[in-house]
């Protein structure tokens, strides 16, 4: 029996962190075709936060249950929400923008074409914490660079949620991978499959870099936001793509000329505005790395639903490495 109420994290306007609530909401109605999950954990995004505080303009309902990604089990699936069935343990990744609510609560209402089945050996804690990152390295990979067997890739903030899962799916599809990263941060990033590791604060980076992609780089992708187009300039192949999904500074030098004369692309994307069909083919994916332990994200901390609050605040602090999930059962 679904109880009439649920606990949720929530916000009744778009503002701060503080002004994140946990309390009681109505259980969600399930659409035709929808399917109703009972949520056991969810990740923590920055793009959360972006969409809570109103930096990210996207349809909303109000009051905003927060958090797009969740792992849970099949309550209860609508006419038309084909081959769902009660028991099922499945997880999405798209909710919480464009006039769908967020899943940090017991209960969610997911369309079914966002939803995706757990597959068998899967751990849902690392699905869910893979979702974003992974699904976005997918899409950054395959939908908006194309990439192909035998180009040479760079990816920076290898160490990162994204980053690390860039390496790993560029490196599977039989892509050489160049990554920046720490020293310390080295060793990760090498065992996720990159064949080249430098250390983003060398003075000599482009001549690193260089000597690692001798033919030049011809995908480019800073994962961690920190963009330095000198560097772009320095180590792009001639008609190399370079993927935008973040930016740390709010206007960036960038030298056009340079770029266009050597027919360089830039290609910028967020994972909200994917296809359903994108999500499903990277969801695909992920979930047979995920249950074959390929592909793996670090967890930093589970908290429970009541510490909502405090996860967005880590998150906005920037004082995370690593995944955050809040248990929604705490």
């Amino acid at each position: 029996m679904v109880p009439e109420a649920m606990r949720a994290a929530f916000v009744r306007a778009l503002g701060p962190a503080d002004a994140i609530e946990a309390g009681e909401l109505p259980v969600p109605p399930t659409g035709a075709s929808e399917v109703l999950v009972a949520v056991e954990t969810i990740a923590v995004n920055p793009v959360d936060a972006y969409v809570r505080a109103g930096r990210y303009r996207t349809p909303v309902p109000l009051p905003l249950v927060l958090g797009r990604d969740l792992v849970g089990t099949v309550v209860s699936a609508g006419s038309d929400a084909l081959g769902f069935r009660p028991g099922e343990r499945v997880w999405s990744n798209s909710m919480g923008h464009e006039g769908r609510q967020g899943v940090t609560a017991e209960y969610a209402a997911v369309p079914a074409d966002r939803l995706y089945r757990v597959p068998d050996g899967a751990d849902p804690a690392q699905l869910v914490a893979l979702a974003q990152p992974a699904a976005t390295a997918y899409l950054g990979w395959f939908v908006h660079a194309r990439l192909s067997p035998g180009c040479t890739v760079y990816v920076g903030g290898g160490a990162g949620n994204i980053g690390s899962a860039a390496i790993t799916l560029a490196h599977r599809a039989g892509a050489r991978v160049v990554a920046s990263a720490r020293p310390a941060d080295a060793p990760g990033c090498r065992a996720a499959g990159a064949d080249a590791v430098v250390d983003y604060r060398a003075d000599d980076l482009p001549e690193q870099v260089c000597a690692a992609a001798p033919r030049g780089v011809d995908v480019y992708w800073e994962t961690s936001g920190h963009h330095d187009f000198d560097l772009v300039r320095a180590v792009v192949a001639p008609g190399a793509t370079v993927l935008v999904t973040a930016a740390r500074e709010p206007v960036p030098a960038v030298p056009l000329a340079a770029l266009y004369q050597h027919d360089v692309r830039l290609a910028g994307f967020v994972i909200s505005r994917a296809s359903t069909a994108d999500l499903a083919a990277a969801a695909q994916v992920v979930g047979e790395l995920a249950a074959a332990g390929t592909l793996r994200a670090r967890v930093a901390d589970v908290l429970p639903l009541g510490a909502a609050r405090e996860a967005h605040e880590r998150i906005e602090a920037g004082t995370v490495r690593g995944r955050l999930l809040i248990d929604v059962r705490r």
